[in-house]
């Protein structure tokens, strides 16, 4: 994979954004910790989970997202493009969080009310993926568990609370829809992808 990896990358031109109040780029810092061994590791079901609240950026950001890093020859985890009828849900989607490389958060207004959201992201944080998020028309501060929406147990919702104290602390894409580019978010992002995959695929050459 890593020589596809690099193919995009050279022919891959760097982005002037015009306006910087609507799209901050950073990368990420937050580490992946691999398998005890490469024979009890599963085989990997994609290479990018995108985690994402449907009803906010399922016809937008996601869909663009998905098809962008397709277009890249990479294997992104959407949901609704990637299961098939008779798959089941949660087994499918927690294997794909396990098995992939690097997840993609993208927070939105309605994020907090999803009980599948934040339990992907738990899992994503529990799992010590390498994560880019995309703060799509929500700030990092704002994010929180909204309880009367999200029926369960206390202790899960401790839990999501904690993975979204952590995703705070990452730093990500900042956007607004009313003044920003989507396709540069999507160009930008699929960029950053594509190193932090390269990066992973070095470790574990030098592993």
């Amino acid at each position: 994979m890593i020589s596809r990896l690099f193919d995009f990358m050279k022919q891959s031109k760097s982005i002037q954004l015009n306006n910087k109040h609507s799209l901050d780029i950073y990368t990420n810092t937050y580490t992946y910790h691999k398998a005890s061994s490469a024979s009890s590791t599963p085989k990997a079901l994609c290479d990018v989970f995108i985690n994402h609240r449907g009803t906010d950026t399922k016809k937008t950001l996601a869909t663009l997202l998905y098809d962008n890093l397709k277009a890249r020859n990479l294997r992104p985890f959407l949901d609704y493009k990637t299961l098939k009828p008779g798959d089941h849900i949660f087994d499918h989607i927690n294997g794909a969080i396990l098995t992939s490389k690097v997840a993609v958060t993208v927070f939105s207004p309605n994020y907090g009310h999803s009980y599948s959201c934040l339990h992907e992201l738990a899992l994503i944080m529990e799992s010590k993926k390498r994560i880019i998020p995309i703060f799509f028309d929500i700030k990092p501060s704002q994010l929180d568990v909204v309880i009367e929406r999200v029926r369960c147990p206390d202790d899960e919702i401790q839990r999501f609370r904690r993975a979204l104290q952590e995703a705070r602390d990452i730093v990500g894409f900042m956007f607004e829809s009313d003044k920003g580019n989507l396709s540069e978010v999507v160009t930008s992002a699929s960029d950053i992808i594509v190193q932090r995959l390269v990066e992973l695929e070095a470790e574990d050459e030098n592993f």
